[in-house]
């Protein structure tokens, strides 16, 4: 799978919880701060924002914890674009560890918003294109097995 690096860092301190490994709401800040990476990868920059009066909203967002996080592990988010269209960018971001450990995912979707009307909006053209192009380099033919996912208990009958 072809993929974007979109955050570089490292497990803080403050992440640690009582069970002595990251902690679960940091895996989310990661993965969110992985979107501004991607989003500013689209070309919604600070710049943009306040020029154009266009931002992005998550609009959902499944996570899926598959190994622990220690203190000062570095970790690395990869963002591919499972689809797209007119305003909105349906992506996958994996969360990985030291020597390549996969330690989580998150299937988001994303909505391109209008600033004026507060409403959703079509992305304007220069982020349309570039994104085009994103989605060209950073797909997958084969939906990852985390992708679409539904939280259930299976009843054993």
């Amino acid at each position: 799978m072809n993929s974007l690096v979109v955050l570089k860092d490292h497990v803080r301190k403050e992440w640690i919880d009582y069970n002595g490994h990251m902690n679960d709401a940091d895996y989310v800040r990661a993965f969110s701060w992985a979107v501004d990476g991607f989003v500013r990868e689209m070309g919604v920059t600070d710049a943009f924002r306040e020029k154009e009066q266009y931002t992005m909203f998550t609009l959902e967002n499944h996570v899926c914890y598959l190994a622990e996080m220690n203190f000062e592990e570095s970790l690395e988010v990869h963002a591919t674009v499972l689809d797209y269209d007119a305003k909105r960018v349906h992506l996958f971001l994996e969360l990985y560890g030291a020597e390549g450990k996969r330690a989580a995912t998150s299937e988001q979707m994303l909505m391109g918003m209008d600033q004026e009307s507060g409403r959703p909006g079509p992305f304007p053209d220069e982020v349309s294109s570039k994104l085009q192009s994103l989605a060209d380099q950073f797909s997958v033919e084969t939906k990852p097995k985390e992708a679409g996912r539904v939280i259930g208990i299976k009843k054993k009958r």
